[in-house]
């Protein structure tokens, strides 16, 4: 399995420290130099910011989740609150959340066996 080494731009870095503290509900796993913070999600999926106030609001990143719903609680219980579910026509249920400077960070539950075979 291949490492995923994400990266969203930021302008203000202290603010996005702050928001993606309670987006991960842990400080960040190390600060490899001044402009930049790096959480890891899981063994092989990292999340970084980086100080690029030029691209700074137009990332967009996608994380898989099994369970939507508790994902979203998760985020209410840090301060944070998703738009509302959506589900795309592959059945694919998603929430979507904005860091300070824009980034959009999308959670996504694929469907399940017994819901990909149901009838709508």
């Amino acid at each position: 399995m291949p490492d995923v080494f994400a990266g969203l731009p930021v302008s203000d870095l202290d603010a996005a420290r702050a928001w993606y503290e309670r987006l991960t509900g842990a400080p960040p796993f190390m600060q490899p130099n001044d402009d930049e913070y790096v959480w890891q999600l899981e063994e092989h999926s990292w999340i970084y910011v980086v100080r690029d106030a030029q691209r700074a609001g137009n990332g967009l990143l996608t994380v898989l989740v099994d369970d939507l719903d508790d994902q979203i609680a998760e985020l209410a219980e840090r301060g944070l609150t998703t738009d509302p579910t959506e589900t795309m026509g592959n059945g694919v249920r998603t929430a979507e959340i904005r860091d300070p400077a824009g980034n959009l960070i999308k959670f996504g539950q694929p469907p399940t066996q017994s819901q990909e075979g149901a009838s709508p």
